[in-house]
């Protein structure tokens, strides 16, 4: 389908992809919601440790929720009409579904991997396949993305558009879309904190399996500590890096996450006068701190800077010391009533 359509959509960089991508079609469609409230909302905030499942040769560690969850769940909790397609099978088909939605005047949402995004720099690329980025316009093989990892929107052709939605490995795209439908204007945005805070708390301290949330992070942290014994310093230091490229450069990471969580709840206890969610908010704020403080001895580690008190042990109880400090969180939120 030959589309020359060019949408009026702003392009605002975010902190993270996802979030950034919800907030900005809520903003093509009238309504200000901000990257935060929209993280928050859509239950951006998680924790899983998968020891079996190894990517890029190193246990499956994830500081986000799964691809599409913040749409979603924003849209579900706030009763938005919105479309999402999981897959195409075939990608001809997926291109084409895109053609037709540009033609109709309407901003598409995708998953896509980043190792073959041309426009990022060589370095940022990776076999890393929960990016999110919103299709706005095509000009002849050419189309127009917003990409909130960018300060300007971007372009790709047809031909590498259709590369980076089906890459392949673990989490594949599979040329998923999603989109807004219509949306009205007096959204219960109070009604839509509150049930995004109860899931928020239900997956960090209620799911009973012992990988994920807080348990999730107690657990990793007690491996940590027993990488260097059982694996030897080399295979170690390659599972710790793993960690701090998730925590601090992929997808935003555990400090950047938490760091928008703490804004999504300051900006709801000032919204909504609440002195509870004001204070979850300066913990979860503290919590980011000792992330990136874990980060940065952790670097050191990894490139034989660190004092000899900044081995593996210290770096767990860091970490035994952020679940302490996010377990409080939650468990004061699990509390607060939002009326």
């Amino acid at each position: 389908m030959e589309t020359n359509m060019m949408i009026d959509y702003k392009h605002r960089q975010a902190g993270h992809c996802e979030s950034g991508t919800t907030s900005n079609l809520f903003n093509f469609y009238g309504v200000e919601l901000s990257e935060p409230m929209a993280f928050g909302i859509g239950n951006g905030l998680f924790f899983s440790y998968i020891p079996f499942l190894k990517i890029q040769f190193a246990p499956m560690i994830s500081f986000r929720n799964f691809p599409n969850t913040i749409f979603h769940r924003s849209m579900k909790y706030l009763g938005v009409d919105a479309t999402v397609i999981k897959k195409f099978d075939d990608p001809k088909e997926a291109m084409l579904a895109l053609d037709r939605n540009l033609t109709k005047g309407i901003p598409t949402g995708m998953q896509v991997g980043v190792f073959n995004l041309t426009f990022f720099p060589p370095e940022y690329r990776m076999h890393y396949n929960m990016h999110n980025l919103v299709c706005f316009g095509k000009e002849g093989n050419l189309y127009h993305i917003s990409d909130t990892v960018m300060e300007r929107p971007q372009v790709l052709t047809y031909e590498d558009l259709l590369r980076v939605r089906y890459a392949k490995g673990a989490f594949a795209p599979k040329g998923k879309m999603y989109w807004i439908n219509n949306i009205k204007t007096d959204l219960n945005i109070k009604g839509a904190v509150s049930l995004g805070i109860k899931k928020t708390v239900y997956e960090m301290i209620k799911i009973p399996f012992p990988l994920v949330g807080v348990k999730g992070i107690r657990w990793i942290a007690k491996d940590l500590k027993k990488w260097p014994k059982k694996h030897g310093n080399e295979k170690a230091s390659f599972y710790l890096g793993q960690i701090l490229r998730l925590a601090e450069e992929i997808g935003t990471g555990g400090a950047g996450f938490r760091y928008i969580y703490g804004a999504f709840l300051k900006e709801a206890g000032e919204l909504y006068r609440n002195d509870e969610l004001l204070a979850a908010s300066d913990i979860m704020g503290k919590a980011a701190n000792r992330w990136r403080e874990f980060t940065y001895l952790g670097a050191r580690n990894c490139k034989n800077r660190s004092e000899p008190k900044e081995d593996y042990g210290m770096l767990g109880d860091i970490m035994l010391e952020i679940a302490d400090m996010e377990e409080s969180v939650y468990k004061k939120l699990d509390k607060i009533k939002i009326e």
